[in-house]
């Protein structure tokens, strides 16, 4: 039974190396070992891209990090999507998109990213000119300290820089982007993924939004498509 949900498992998502799996099943009351995994999971010819891990471990829970990244669009126009993201649970607690980025457009993304809750004490960035005076003034009013990375060292801002990555891999290298309104959809699908779903080995393979262990008694294994086919989940449904 196991075997045959690690080969499944494996074949649908050729991206995924054993411990997520083993987290996965996990997740559906099936304890297995890494080794026993490796042992039954499908292989690829193209093994998944290893995984790049960087330690930002003191005050954790106080920090969010916040960059932007572009995205080209069928027209070759470049779109900036800005994300803010808590360092606690990799949470990505706010995201925009434009065309323009200003200052005057970046300020207020921050107020956006926490309209209800207390702010954060640190912010991690870097040194782009886009964070300009209004940006500062800000995150300043919010009581938010700022803490600015070297000139050209993403590594500085690791947890930032790892969604990023994610996000295009898992998403964006999989589809053409449209225009601005079909970016906005595809990271909000992407995101709710991301958050309900996806299994990450830095919160010892839980996910963004807790999820609890489905134990056997709770239906079998089937496999969940979501955003038409762009990603899979696995959880137990009574039949």
């Amino acid at each position: 039974m196991a075997q045959e949900i690690i080969r499944k498992m494996s074949a649908a998502n050729p991206g995924w190396g054993s411990p997520r799996i083993v987290g996965e099943l996990a997740k559906l009351g099936i304890s297995v070992s890494k080794s026993t995994v490796e042992k039954y999971m499908v292989r690829t010819r193209k093994p998944p891209v290893p995984s790049w891990r960087a330690c930002l471990e003191n005050h954790e829970k106080d920090l969010v990090s916040a960059d932007f990244f572009v995205v080209p669009t069928v027209s070759f126009r470049i779109l900036f999507v800005f994300i803010v993201l808590a360092h606690p649970w990799r949470r990505i607690v706010h995201f925009s998109v434009t065309e323009h980025p200003t200052a005057q457009w970046t300020a207020p993304q921050l107020s956006e990213a926490f309209p209800w809750e207390a702010p954060p004490r640190f912010l991690i960035r870097d040194r782009d000119r886009i964070y300009g005076a209004e940006f500062k003034a800000r995150v300043e009013c919010l009581g938010i300290e700022e803490v600015l990375t070297a000139p050209r060292s993403p590594w500085q801002n690791p947890f930032a820089e790892r969604v990023i990555g994610s996000i295009r891999r898992e998403c964006l290298d999989q589809v053409v982007v449209l225009g601005e309104r079909h970016l906005r959809r595809l990271l909000g699908d992407y995101l709710e993924h991301y958050h309900r779903w996806r299994c990450h080995r830095s919160l010892e393979m839980d996910c963004p939004t807790p999820r609890p262990v489905q134990r056997p008694k709770l239906g079998d294994v089937v496999q969940v498509v979501e955003a038409d086919g762009l990603y899979r989940h696995h959880e137990r449904l009574a039949a």
